[in-house]
């Protein structure tokens, strides 16, 4: 997300916060009351997207880390076709040395 965007989505938010303070305002509610409710919404509403964003990032479901993912998976593919067929057979023969001394 670029910086405008984030700079958008914030004005984006104080619209809708006042906004919603005159629907509560038009629906009788005084105007401390329907201060306190549309802090309340849109504080509760930010928790939630914090939650959400954090879950993301423990579950590294994040753009960075799988274009990460995707660039680690390339460079290996990228080695691997780069080695000799007799680098190759040795590196086979290391991952099994590995596999039978883990069993």
């Amino acid at each position: 997300m670029r910086r405008i965007d984030v700079i958008g989505l914030g004005f984006a938010l104080l619209g809708v916060g006042g906004l919603l303070y005159l629907l509560l305002q038009a629906f009788g509610l005084d105007s401390l009351q329907a201060g306190l409710w549309s802090q309340v919404t849109l504080t509760v509403g930010l928790m939630v997207w914090i939650a959400t964003y954090s879950l993301r990032v423990v579950r590294k479901d994040m753009t960075y880390h799988q274009q990460r993912e995707h660039y680690d998976r390339a460079w290996l593919a990228r080695q691997i076709e780069q080695l000799s067929p007799e680098e190759w057979e040795r590196l086979q023969r290391e991952v099994e040395q590995t596999e039978v001394t883990k069993d």
